[in-house]
């Protein structure tokens, strides 16, 4: 994995925390930091962008074959 998928993963895995933060109390939490509380914050609207970007390229991790899973060997028993 690429230094810019692990960070796009972070920033997608921060989406999601907040989206569930959302859900669950309404609270935004990106909003909250760098907004002042309101989602039209200029700051807070390059947050939301950058997760967007960040979804975009983590969706080429959903198709990449794992490299784990094809270079994995059988292990050998010992009788």
């Amino acid at each position: 994995m690429s230094g810019l998928q692990r960070i796009a993963l972070f920033l997608v895995i921060i989406g999601a925390i907040n989206w569930g933060l959302i859900g669950l109390f309404q609270f935004d939490l990106v909003a909250a930091i760098f907004g002042g509380g309101e989602q039209s914050g200029a700051f807070a609207r390059i947050i939301y962008s950058l997760v967007g970007i960040s979804g975009l390229i983590s969706l080429s991790l959903l198709f990449k074959p794992s490299e784990e899973l094809s270079d994995r060997r059988e292990p050998r028993t010992e009788r």
